[in-house]
């Protein structure tokens, strides 16, 4: 029987696999279950927005394993950005403004993108490994709740992935969204979520 080492590295593996051709995943995070595929992959992502019935342009975040990647997503990095990751004990996202490299169905109409920086070790071992930003959205049907642990995810979201991680699925400790800050002109920090 593997160890559970061996089962984790398997099961990134075959997330990866699934990233790297346009497919959906089905994985936990630094805080609630999320959809993910490629940033950069505009099917993939459009695949995501028919899934949770969600309109366009509406946008989603990604999920980064390092502060030091911020700039392969964006054009500029606030210093009051880099501050706030420094010192934030919850998990965090932070919408930048002028995205890049990402695939364009996936910013906001205002060319914003949501960033966060995971350090969960399934999440951030997956961004590790695949060497790409990662769209991270929650589990849910748009205007739903969001599930707070793996046995709340609808059967439609399971079903309409390419991949669903193993690891965490018996995590019975219910998970919340991250707090969201926008960083607009001039440092002008704006808290969306709490």
């Amino acid at each position: 029987m593997k160890n559970e080492t061996a089962l984790l590295t398997d099961d990134l593996k075959a997330a990866c696999n699934v990233l790297r051709n346009g497919g959906l995943i089905l994985y936990p995070t630094d805080t609630v279950w999320g959809i993910g595929c490629d940033a950069t992959c505009a099917e993939a992502v459009e695949r995501i927005y028919v899934l949770k019935r969600r309109a366009d342009r509406k946008a989603m975040l990604v999920l980064l394993d390092s502060a030091a990647r911020l700039e392969t997503c964006v054009e500029e990095v606030p210093a009051i950005a880099r501050e706030l990751l420094e010192v934030a004990v919850t998990p965090l996202t932070i919408i930048y403004s002028k995205a890049r490299t990402v695939a364009p169905n996936l910013p906001g109409e205002d060319g914003s993108l949501g960033i966060r920086i995971t350090n969960e070790l399934y999440s951030g071992q997956l961004c590790q490994m695949f060497r790409r930003p990662v769209v991270s959205t929650s589990a849910n049907l748009s205007g739903q709740p969001s599930p707070a642990t793996f046995r709340e995810i609808a059967e439609e979201i399971r079903a309409g992935v390419d991949y669903v991680v193993r690891y965490r699925q018996d995590d019975t400790r219910p998970a919340r969204p991250s707090g969201i800050l926008r960083i607009g002109a001039g440092g002008l920090v704006q808290v969306i979520r709490e």
